[in-house]
């Protein structure tokens, strides 16, 4: 099992990216909301835009631990955001919390990063990024395997909404089986990627319904906020909540360029020690591309 103690995270950090360029870590806090921002950086300063990561549903800064890796070695500063009572960031009673409290945590990581910021979110924070997005500047977006807009969602069953607990964990998301169970859907995620997954999901209920129920019922987005900027959507084919034909309906309806990976799963895209490589290649090529 990965330790994830912030002193085994910072061992690493110190240590040669891939590609053998040094990188380090730092981290940024957002007292009056209580959010810790983690930081991997290059040694060295360079134009680059900075990229700020946003989890999904009992996710953390942990989700992007290979991204961050990843771009810091190769001149991005990456800032992983950790939502309110997610990983480090500081507690609160999950009953308290709202899809809107979390559009306003990634706003309050945009400001402090400024407007040449690129957003890049998974499943819901890919959701919470296009929200936050309508309100504050921003120099591009990436979508992985996110979740959809009111427009393009299958309608929810009212029961669908109804049965989701004030306070959920991994059980609701599925990841409460046997590993081996899991690696028939997630066939992109070794043994040890899943284990840390469900490790790292945590056994308690800490996630909020009340903003789960907001994104089943349907959450608005304008589209035409973002005709200004670079956007990109990625998608996976073992995705069993958007198939690759709704995905790319949706990078269409956003305007968005549209990257599938067949053989990856949701968290594969981001995670998997040997499927996440790919995804990371596709968005340095979009951000090259546009010189973000």
């Amino acid at each position: 099992m990965t330790d994830t103690t912030p002193d085994a995270i910072l061992a690493r950090a110190q240590a040669p990216a891939i590609n053998g360029r040094p990188i380090r870590k730092d981290e940024i806090e957002l007292h009056d909301r209580g959010i810790y921002i983690e930081s991997w950086l290059p040694e060295r300063r360079s134009r680059r835009k900075p990229l700020l990561f946003v989890h999904g549903e009992l996710g953390g800064s942990w989700v992007w631990e290979r991204y961050l890796g990843y771009f810091a070695g190769r001149g991005w500063e990456g800032h992983a955001l950790n939502l309110r009572n997610h990983y480090w960031s500081q507690t609160a009673e999950p009953e308290d919390l709202s899809f809107e409290s979390y559009v306003e945590d990634v706003g309050a990581a945009m400001d402090r990063l400024g407007p040449g910021v690129v957003v890049v979110g998974h499943g819901m924070g890919g959701l919470l990024a296009l929200k936050a997005a309508e309100r504050h500047p921003l120099a591009g977006i990436v979508l992985i395997a996110s979740e959809l807009p009111r427009d393009l969602r299958r309608p929810s069953q009212p029961h669908e909404i109804r049965d989701v607990p004030d306070t959920y964990g991994r059980s609701v998301l599925g990841w409460e089986t046997l590993p081996e169970w899991l690696q028939r859907d997630h066939r992109d995620l070794t043994l040890d990627d899943i284990r840390r997954i469900q490790h790292l999901l945590g056994q308690k209920p800490r996630e909020s319904g009340r903003a789960r129920r907001t994104m089943l019922r349907g959450v608005v987005v304008q589209p035409a906020t973002f005709e200004a900027i670079p956007r990109l959507v990625i998608a996976g084919g073992l995705d069993r909540s958007n198939d690759l034909d709704e995905s790319e309906r949706f990078a269409t309806w956003l305007g968005a360029e549209f990257e599938p990976f067949a053989a990856h799963s949701p968290y594969g895209l981001i995670l998997g020690e040997q499927s996440h490589g790919q995804v990371a290649d596709a968005i340095r090529g979009f951000l090259e591309l546009h010189r973000l």
